[in-house]
């Protein structure tokens, strides 16, 4: 993968870091209930994909349900969706489960199949996805 492209990812996965962390003047010790649901070996994803050119706002439009939908799956730990705001259309998913057999159910959700289905009309080429072990995730 270019070099570019780790570069942006790694922005991806600070930025939705941050997000759940929230600023170091407010960090405690003992993590968050939402860190703790996450077990050490968990199985992430970030994954991207862009729209075709004069695409983008179709792309948008059929991403952005997948949000309430993985979320409401209750085998999904975190689920960030974001767009790259120097290139709209380049979207960025991170997404955890807890093992590789809750993400294969995931992708077998009949929204997921709808929606990969709608990409050779909207995105160019498939999606790139990188496949990751959660490390040092917090011990109860």
């Amino acid at each position: 993968m270019p070099e570019y492209l780790h570069t942006q990812l790694f922005t991806a996965l600070f930025v939705a870091a941050s997000t759940l962390t929230g600023s170091a003047a407010s960090a405690q010790q003992t993590p968050s209930p939402s860190y703790a649901a996450i077990p050490d070996g968990a199985y992430s994803v970030v994954a991207q994909v862009r729209a075709k050119p004069g695409k983008e706002n179709a792309l948008r439009a059929a991403t952005l349900p997948l949000i309430d939908l993985v979320r409401a799956d209750p085998k999904n730990l975190v689920y960030f969706l974001q767009e790259d705001r120097a290139k709209p259309g380049h979207f960025v998913f991170y997404e955890v489960f807890a093992s590789q057999t809750d993400f294969d159910a995931h992708n077998a959700m009949p929204y997921v199949k709808a929606w990969f289905a709608k990409l050779p009309e909207l995105a160019e080429g498939g999606v790139d996805v990188m496949r990751m072990t959660i490390l040092g995730a917090p011990r109860p």
